[in-house]
């Protein structure tokens, strides 16, 4: 699925990890997703902390729409430094989804 940040953010190898965990395909299926929606949900959340009530209206309108380059440019105009602090928070999430991973794994 796109999303607005999309462009930066990668998240094969969180899937290629679970992928790997010995367990049956559908719930390797549901943590994956899981996995994708943790970290959507808090790069949204960090979004929306650095945006007015106006302009989260707009920024959600166009994210409504499934316009995410859209979504992107407007945010982006809007809060100074926002690429490096989703790239942060992402490391930060796929960093602990990882370690989460590996407990499952020993």
């Amino acid at each position: 699925m796109k999303y607005f940040y999309s462009h930066i953010i990668e998240t094969t190898e969180i899937s290629l990890e679970i992928g790997d965990l010995d367990i049956p395909k559908e719930d390797r299926v549901k943590l994956i997703s899981l996995a994708e929606e943790n970290l959507h949900h808090s790069l949204l959340d960090l979004v929306l902390s650095h945006l007015s009530e106006e302009d989260k209206k707009m920024f959600l309108s166009h994210l409504a729409d499934e316009k995410h380059d859209i979504a992107w440019e407007f945010v982006v105009n809007k809060v100074d430094g926002l690429e490096n602090k989703i790239i942060a928070e992402a490391k930060r999430i796929k960093e602990e989804l990882r370690k989460d991973i590996e407990k499952v794994k020993n």
